[in-house]
């Protein structure tokens, strides 16, 4: 059988049989590595042979009060996530109970708190004394602001309440998520409203609440920070009355970056175990 009495399709498969595949060469993608392997060599560089006196780094990196920060940190963050949490699902309840007072409410929470800086709020909680002097009921009970609102209660009330209202946005649109068809073969059982929302749809949001509650409570480690400003002894705080002693601020603060690196790293590992738990379901749906 010769060429010409092949179909078009073989023939033009004969006429490329013989022909090398070359890879692409992507020049600019090589170019802009090389780049950005020199700009972190360099960087490394600096750190290394700088002006940081890394012996001190190690000294201090274990210290009593650095160890004292990392728990006050991580009290700290369950502390505001809890609070954030449960007022986030509590807010995300009210926006999708159909009752429009209680819908307006939620609106108005998430529009200030998440409007406020988070600096703010904590200054102001911490301030709170210089308009409420006394917090109780008159007559019955009464305690000094100045007592209660502490450091702690100042940056838990701050960082949580503000939490609660990015959170309540994530809890919302994992309870959107589930089918409504779900909530109506709920309600054809008999269960309640909440037997609902805990048996059935909290655990199928879950998968898309995970991620980004996760992203949360990492940024929430590193939101503690700013409680520094109120006098709390979280790491940053502990750092910075350690500088303040011996001038070794680069020194200090390098031992702040690690440990919260540490605790980030930690977390991440964490959140990637749970997000795998509540995605057993579905693996493989995201393949492309």
């Amino acid at each position: 059988m010769t060429d010409t009495t092949l179909p078009q399709s073989s023939r033009d498969a004969h006429d490329i049989a013989h022909l090398e595949i070359v890879p692409r060469k992507h020049v600019g993608r090589m170019i802009f590595a090389a780049i950005v392997v020199l700009m972190v060599a360099l960087l490394i560089r600096a750190f290394v042979v700088g002006q940081i006196e890394w012996p001190v780094v190690g000294q201090f990196l274990f210290a009593p009060a650095i160890i004292q920060g990392i728990w006050n940190t991580l009290l700290m963050t369950v502390a505001a996530m809890s609070l954030g949490i449960a007022l986030g699902v509590l807010i995300a309840i009210m926006r999708i109970s159909g009752n429009p007072v209680l819908e307006y409410i939620a609106l108005v929470y998430v529009w200030i708190f998440r409007g406020a800086p988070a600096l703010l709020q904590l200054l102001l909680w911490f301030n709170l004394a210089l308009i409420f002097p006394t917090i109780g009921i008159p007559g019955l009970f009464e305690f000094s602001t100045v007592e209660v609102m502490t450091p702690f209660v100042a940056a838990m009330l701050g960082l949580g309440i503000q939490q609660g209202a990015y959170t309540s946005e994530v809890v919302r649109s994992g309870l959107l998520s589930v089918d409504v068809g779900q909530y109506e073969a709920a309600r054809t059982i008999g269960m309640t409203g909440m037997q609902t929302l805990r048996r059935i749809v909290l655990p199928q949001a879950m998968r898309v609440m995970v991620p980004p509650v996760g992203n949360e409570v990492i940024s929430m480690v590193k939101l503690t920070s700013l409680a520094s400003v109120i006098q709390y002894s979280e790491i940053l705080h502990n750092a910075q009355v350690i500088y303040y002693a011996n001038t070794r601020v680069l020194e200090l603060l390098m031992v702040a970056s690690f440990w919260y690196l540490a605790i980030v790293t930690v977390l991440s590992l964490v959140q990637s175990r749970i997000e795998r738990y509540y995605a057993r379901g579905t693996r493989g749906r995201t393949t492309i």
